[in-house]
């Protein structure tokens, strides 16, 4: 029988029936919870920190790429402005 890392709740998992990196909800507290490991099972607690971090990198490398655009445009603006 394997705990929930967040409640402590008995969550019943057979080694045989998951697979390692999947996702399993905690029936008491309804906290996500990842496979690490399966024999014997290991689980993680998927925080929503994690989550939360995780768009955020994403939203800054999407508006990271941005930025690089404009500060080429503002590159290219500045040789045009020293030629004449």
């Amino acid at each position: 029988m394997i705990r929930c890392p967040e409640c402590s709740a008995e969550i019943d998992v057979d080694e045989d029936e998951v697979e390692e990196g999947e996702i399993l909800s905690c029936p008491e507290c309804e906290s996500e919870l990842e496979v690490s490991q399966t024999h014997p099972v290991h689980l993680n607690l998927i925080s929503d920190e994690d989550e939360d971090e995780e768009d955020e990198e994403a939203e800054h490398a999407e508006n990271g790429d941005l930025l690089d655009e404009d500060d080429d445009d503002d590159v290219d603006d500045e040789e045009e402005e020293d030629e004449e």
